[in-house]
């Protein structure tokens, strides 16, 4: 079989290149008839990456306008339905106030359907009436899961659970630092009662000790039968900061949900590790966390103070480069969680062995 329509189109396109670069006005024909000196390519390569910046930098302001216009947004879409009716039930609104604020309350229906925009997007409650977060050591409860304990203790009826693995005694500080927890998880609302600090001789705060996965699994599965705990969140396999100890809470609680000792009404949730640029983003995360997750929460500059507040507590650990990321990360504003089932362990597990 012959291709004669093949070599025929082929030697179209050749001539439309040719007569392209023999044009005149063709770049390529300006750039031969210049000549090829040092300095007119230098020249030409300049002009070009002065052009190809300008338009970076054009995209970067337009990401951060419309990550500020949907933060602004989505506090106006989760806005409570009862201060809409307030308003517009109000003894003394006029008949257009009323209308005003009818539209604006279908608008925002309309809106939360369409743009799946809220500022806490979590399971439902009835589904978390006792939550356990897992953490590894005291203050990871404020510098990464701040947000969602946030929103968690505002729910009615949802009790928040802390297990902390080890006390914190790196620097020989224990003491310290578990009255730091303690002062910290009250301001982000969970009673003293609701926590319970590890001071394991196998479970030291010590990135170069490696914790055995079972003898975390064990503890994690006593606290969660004894408080009877319907899910679980704590750290996925990268450990937001590639800890080795918070790495190894992940691995624990996978080793459970494997095994399938995890009680059947029991979720398992992990943290979202994300990569360096999106963890100093703030909020102008939004954008990418809305699109790519599952499960998020998103907290306002004011709400956000609270959390930064109760990481204050911990003194001990506010050295010059936590200012920087108590202001600037994205984990004081923003979690975004997934629910880890039984093939997600499997695949991940896979990937850890290799």
């Amino acid at each position: 079989m012959r291709f004669n329509w093949l070599s025929e189109y082929l030697a179209e396109i050749r001539s439309n290149i040719d007569s392209s670069i023999n044009h005149e006005s063709s770049p390529w024909r300006q750039l031969q008839l210049q000549q090829l000196t040092p300095q007119a390519i230098y020249c030409r390569i300049k002009s070009t990456s002065a052009e190809a910046l300008e338009h970076v930098v054009i995209a970067c302001v337009v990401y951060l306008l419309v990550c500020l216009g949907l933060y602004k947004l989505t506090f106006w879409l989760s806005a409570p339905a009862t201060m809409t009716n307030n308003n517009r039930l109000g003894a003394g609104a006029h008949g257009a106030d009323r209308e005003r604020e009818r539209e604006a309350g279908s608008l925002r229906q309309m809106l939360q359907s369409g743009l799946r925009l809220r500022s806490v997007h979590l399971p439902k409650s009835a589904q978390m009436d006792r939550v356990l977060l897992v953490t590894a050591h005291p203050d990871d409860e404020c510098m990464f899961f701040g947000p969602l304990i946030y929103s968690l203790t505002q729910r009615d009826n949802c009790q928040v659970y802390i297990l902390c693995l080890s006390n914190g005694n790196y620097e020989q500080q224990a003491k310290l630092r578990r009255e730091e927890l303690w002062r910290a998880c009250i301001k982000l609302g969970i009673p003293e009662s609701n926590i319970v600090l590890m001071n394991a001789t196998n479970l030291p705060d010590d990135p170069n000790v490696e914790w055995r996965p079972d003898a975390v699994a064990s503890l994690i599965l006593h606290t969660v039968e004894s408080l009877d705990i319907q899910a679980i969140f704590t750290f996925d396999r990268d450990g937001v900061s590639s800890h080795p100890n918070h790495c190894a809470v992940y691995y624990a609680a996978a080793s459970l949900c494997l095994a399938n000792l995890l009680p059947k009404d029991c979720k398992f949730y992990t943290l979202d590790s994300i990569n360096l640029v999106r963890k100093y983003l703030s909020i102008f995360d939004l954008l990418c966390t809305c699109f790519m997750s599952t499960h998020w929460c998103i907290l306002s500059w004011k709400e956000a103070a609270v959390v930064r507040s109760a990481m204050l507590e911990h003194q001990s650990q506010m050295k010059w480069f936590r200012w920087l990321y108590i202001y600037t990360s994205r984990y004081m504003f923003i979690n975004s969680m997934r629910q880890i089932n039984l093939s997600d362990v499997e695949l991940e597990m896979q990937i850890h062995d290799n």
